[in-house]
């Protein structure tokens, strides 16, 4: 769990409008965040079935725009 001391902005009318964190602790949400899409890429590629290609030939299809 990540935890914080934070401050927020708020409005004329005292309503919150954007949070100030330590640079520290929003590069480890980002960090977070990042691992959890890889996470969530790797569990989408594992639901479609295909069949494995070797290492060489996936670059060059890559390199040659075949697969994005």
């Amino acid at each position: 769990m990540i935890t914080a001391n934070h401050e927020y902005l708020v409005d004329e009318a005292g309503n919150r409008k954007a949070v100030v964190l330590p640079l520290a602790v929003w590069q480890e949400i980002r960090d977070a965040l990042e691992e959890l899409d890889d996470i969530h890429a790797y569990d989408e590629a594992k639901a479609h079935a295909s069949e494995p290609i070797p290492f060489e030939q996936a670059m060059r299809e890559i390199y040659e725009g075949k697969i994005d």
